[in-house]
């Protein structure tokens, strides 16, 4: 399987934006979820953002911050986030072919998934 290929991260201060970008498999997939999961140091991974074909869902800690959107053209899966906090520090994945769920709640393992490599994301004054 081809994997993802994550970029944009970077270390800003806090309220300050990034944009994440994933460069996703142009081979026919077999589910049409893909998503941004993050990682900080001690702590289990965690669902950011969710998106099907008629349906995103969020975090509760990043509504009304973060966007998660889908670029058919480039094969690309963005994620922009505003208003940064010290607590959105983590590594991101993205990962596409989510299966059987489609929701930040789930937690997809390595064979429900294919994932990325992750891009570090550190905000800090």
């Amino acid at each position: 399987q081809v994997q993802p290929v994550e970029s944009g991260g970077g270390s800003v201060q806090p309220g300050a934006s990034l944009r994440l970008s994933c460069t996703t498999p142009g081979y026919p997939h077999r589910s049409s979820c893909m998503g941004w999961f993050r990682q900080a140091p001690g702590a289990e991974r965690e669902g950011v953002a969710t998106f099907d074909t008629d349906r995103t869902t969020y975090a509760n800690s990043v509504k009304g911050r973060f966007t998660i959107s889908r670029d058919r053209a480039l094969n690309t899966l963005n994620l922009e986030m505003n208003r940064l906090k010290p607590e959105d520090t983590a590594m991101y994945y993205c990962a596409v072919d989510i299966g059987p769920f489609c929701s930040v709640d789930y937690r997809p393992s390595s064979i429900d998934a294919v994932w990325g490599q992750g891009t570090q994301v550190t905000v800090s004054s």
